[in-house]
């Protein structure tokens, strides 16, 4: 069976926590803090493998986590970062975020493309000494990264596409033209995963693609449906291949209407991309005939015979395909939606709202107010100034004034009671 569209869940490393430490040692007066920074946490990577066809492998391997960042040390150890997890796809995978339906990325880098990067370390008790506190005793913990489900979805990268009915010739065509080693048997459905080969010339190259064959309710999910379909969608040009001997006991004219109609369902740009008839199997007794009646009905296309069998007309199909291709643009990248930044900067979405509880008390609630906890330990008076620092800096302070706040009132944060200080 084909896979080209599977659900995973991804998370990136977390961060390590920085470490509270001081320096003691003999001889050596006054040494201070020297807690160290923790390690980032991993990112997941994907990359693109071109000995991969399907996402058959993601059948059953459904979860892909990074190594979390280590711990700051002491003597100002930086925690070490955390292993990348790379998840290698087929090129032309697209990653699409389950949540809001956006496309993160679109793979086609060997080199690897970050998805989702790891949890910053946390910063160690040295970063907070200074000329007034001189022994910090308090650090920040790591960033937590949440896990994601994301939807991977392979859209084959081919610059044609050969597109029929099964069992006219496709497979045996993309062997003729390309080093392509497709299963071929005389029966229907041989193929169930798209073939790629290069077809090669001393000045010109292109990925010739062999897509499962089209049946007649295709658009609407019958048969392999958009199982092939989607893998059509990113080719330059579409090369329709008939059965023009009608040896499978269907009129080729026939055949050449249901398919086109099937992709004008599936999608208008699709229909109106460049097209070349490919009357196969022109070397059966049949042929000459139902050519005549094509050619009769449909003046206006450009037919190239060929046999597979005889390897009749190849060398002018390849040569007509090079020439069309020449004229048309480079196949585009599918325009990445910026979800990749929103899941890392999440800093950016951080807020808080200030109001009155149902007894009277100023408010301050918020995912910046739980981001704020998160950096502090209560047991600690250095840990605490710094509290207040960050309730400054981060404009919550200023906030609570607005709204009324006085010293020595009782304010609540995210649930928790203080006494307001300006």
């Amino acid at each position: 069976m084909i896979v080209d569209k599977v659900r995973i869940v991804i998370k990136a490393g977390d961060g390590g926590n920085g470490a509270v430490s001081f320096r003691r040692e003999k001889y050596v007066n006054a040494g201070g803090p020297d807690g160290g920074d923790g390690g980032n946490g991993g990112n997941v990577v994907f990359v693109a493998d071109p000995g991969m066809r399907t996402l058959m492998d993601f059948r059953y391997h459904k979860k892909f986590k990074a190594e979390n960042g280590e711990n700051g040390r002491k003597k100002n150890m930086r925690g070490k970062t955390g292993e990348d997890i790379i998840v290698k796809v087929p090129a032309g995978t697209v990653v699409i975020d389950k949540e809001s339906g956006r496309v993160v990325a679109d793979i086609r880098d060997p080199e690897g493309t970050t998805v989702l990067r790891g949890g910053r370390g946390g910063k160690g008790n040295a970063r907070f000494s200074n000329s007034v506190r001189q022994t910090p005793r308090f650090s920040t913990p790591g960033k937590k990264v949440q896990p994601r489900e994301v939807i991977l979805e392979l859209k084959s990268i081919a610059d044609v596409g050969l597109v029929g009915f099964p069992n006219v010739g496709k497979s045996t065509l993309l062997s003729c033209m390309t080093s392509a080693k497709p299963k071929i048997e005389n029966y229907h459905f041989t193929t169930l995963a798209p073939n790629l080969g290069v077809v090669k010339s001393y000045d010109y190259d292109f990925i010739l693609a062999d897509i499962p064959g089209l049946i007649e309710g295709a658009s609407e999910g019958a048969g392999l449906g958009h199982d092939f379909l989607r893998h059509i969608e990113r080719t330059r040009m579409i090369a329709h291949v008939l059965d023009i001997a009608g040896s499978e006991g269907r009129d080729p004219l026939d055949d050449y209407v249901k398919i086109r109609e099937e992709l004008k369902s599936y999608s208008q740009q699709l229909a109106e991309r460049p097209e070349r008839v490919v009357a196969n199997k022109a070397d059966l007794p049949e042929a000459e005939e139902n050519l005549a009646r094509f050619r009769e009905k449909y003046p206006d296309k450009e037919v190239f015979l060929t046999s597979a069998a005889t390897r009749k007309g190849i060398d002018e199909l390849r040569a007509a395909m090079m020439e069309v291709l020449k004229t048309l643009p480079e196949e585009q990248v599918i325009r990445e939606e910026g979800v990749i930044e929103e899941w890392q900067m999440e800093d950016e979405e951080l807020t808080f709202e200030v109001g009155r509880g149902e007894d009277g008390v100023l408010e301050a609630n918020g995912s910046l107010i739980n981001e704020i906890f998160a950096r502090i330990n209560p047991d600690e008076v250095d840990s605490m100034r710094h509290f207040h620092k960050l309730l400054k800096d981060m404009g919550i302070i200023k906030a609570l004034e607005r709204a009324g706040a006085k010293d020595g009132d009782t304010v609540r944060l995210n649930g928790e009671e203080f006494d307001f200080v300006e």
